[in-house]
């Protein structure tokens, strides 16, 4: 059993001014597979004030030196993947089989991909005579969920470096390994030390200490709506800024004239990725009434198709959720289905046969569901499909854009022009026109709700950046 008993504060690594740990519980068994530290505030005023230190020289420093870094680090990361891929797995409960690419894999490409973006950047411009320069925000303290924990904080991490921000990190205590394997590659590499700096801990603790400390300039923070307004108060005291990407209940519009198998098996596949413990999981599916039955039924078939099992088994299709208290959270939710008066297509709230151990939840599917249900209207972060049925597109934009989120959702149409000007009306933050996969770099992030601010691409370093008007 791993024990992480330390933080990573100004280069080196330090004992937390506390004495606790946090359990780490693997997700397939409910065992304890590592403890982590359990810091507090004091050890948050260290770290930033070693990131406030290192910023002038860091800043400063040629882009060019900065971006090799980041590739360095991308290949430090990439070198172990399947470390990372086996310790997410056993954290979230992302099959093994997926979580190489997506939870180990894609972040350590994000560091080389931060690096292409601001060699390519152009970070003056002259405007009637004025000089338009762009300059790193300061310190950056990045609050990071469970679902993709590394993922998530390379969205972060490689542009702010890239910029020139300094770095407090707090990862999830529900998933905190992968945090440690990323402080140990930038602790090989030459990043001056308090460039980086890992304070692990819980929220109330830790994280309200970073939004609330006078000497960090931004915020970007990752994870429920609940938790990004309490960040907007604290950060608020001080008026720095909060990048925010927090939940969503994503909408798969399908038309009448779509190839409705297609759109069926694209859209659970989104709705169960991770488990449905994803913030774009497309977890209302709309359809024409007169498509329902068919549409239930393929979808029946596709949630009774997927195989649940061990997350390290390179036979799972489906894993666990990453808590008991995730997993009783979506219990109640299918039982609140229930109750409403939603029809209950396949699964439910009972443990699974034969997965008597480990955090499991049935795939499931509801049908007759309405939008105002509460299936509808929360977010679940389990694999629960909302099947709701439309008489026109008029109709079905509508109930789409009813919901206090908007960060993801899907159109299907047979005629892809119709399809893009239903996507168009969509009130959210990215829209998967008939499957598209979309490019590397485009910019991600919510409306209302989910969220504010961007990540990815151009716009992902533009929210560590702030602008000057030299009038010449």
């Amino acid at each position: 059993m791993q024990v992480r008993d330390q933080v990573y504060i100004n280069g080196k690594w330090n004992r937390p001014t506390t004495d606790g740990l946090i359990d780490v519980i693997g997700s397939g068994n409910g065992e304890v597979i590592a403890r982590a530290a359990a810091a507090g505030p004091e050890d948050v005023d260290r770290a930033v004030k070693a990131a406030r230190a290192a910023f002038d020289g860091w800043s400063s420093r040629p882009l060019e030196e900065r971006c090799a870094l980041l590739d360095r680090l991308q290949a430090g990361l990439g070198d172990r993947v399947e470390e990372i891929a086996t310790l997410v797995a056993q954290e979230v409960g992302m099959p093994v089989r997926n979580s190489r690419m997506v939870q180990a894999g894609y972040p350590a490409m994000l560091a080389g991909m931060a690096a292409k973006v601001a060699r390519e950047y152009a970070w003056e411009e002259e405007v009637n005579g004025s000089l338009i320069v762009r300059e790193p925000i300061g310190v950056v303290g990045c609050i990071t969920p469970w679902n993709y924990p590394l993922l998530q904080v390379m969205q972060k991490l490689g542009p702010a470096l890239a910029a020139g921000c300094t770095i407090v990190l707090k990862p999830s205590e529900v998933a905190p390994l992968s945090a440690f394997i990323l402080a140990e590659v930038i602790d090989s590499l030459d990043f001056p030390p308090g460039v980086f700096n890992l304070v692990s801990g819980d929220g109330p603790t830790v994280g309200e200490a970073i939004a609330s400390h006078p000497d960090v300039d931004m915020v970007s923070f990752t994870g429920s709506t609940r938790a990004g307004k309490r960040v907007t108060e604290l950060a608020a005291q001080t008026i720095k800024r909060v990048a925010l990407e927090l939940g969503g209940k994503s909408p798969t519009v399908i038309l009448e004239d779509a190839d409705l198998d297609k759109a069926i098996s694209a859209s659970m596949r989104s709705c169960y990725m991770n488990s449905g413990q994803t913030c774009i999981a497309q977890t209302r599916m709309l359809v024409p009434k007169a498509l329902e039955d068919k549409a239930v039924e393929l979808a029946k078939a596709r949630a009774e198709s997927m195989t649940l099992g061990d997350p390290l088994s390179e036979e799972t299709r489906l894993g666990p959720l990453s808590s008991a208290a995730q997993q009783e959270r979506v219990r109640g939710y299918i039982r609140k289905g229930v109750e409403e008066g939603a029809e209950l297509v396949t699964g439910g709230p009972e443990q699974p046969e034969g997965l008597e151990q480990g955090f499991f939840v049935k795939p499931t599917v509801f049908r007759g569901v309405r939008n105002d249900m509460t299936i509808a209207r929360e977010e679940i972060f389990g694999p629960v499909l909302s099947i709701i049925s439309y008489e026109d597109e008029e109709e079905a934009i509508k109930i789409a854009n009813d919901t206090v989120y908007g960060l993801s959702g899907a159109v299907w149409s047979g005629d892809s022009e119709r399809a893009k000007k239903v996507a168009r009306r969509l009130r959210t933050g990215q829209v998967i026109v008939n499957g598209g996969r979309g490019a590397p770099g485009m910019p991600f992030g919510g409306y209302k709700q989910s969220g504010n601010g961007r990540e990815s691409g151009k716009a992902g370093l533009e929210e560590f950046l702030e602008l000057k008007a030299l009038q010449l």
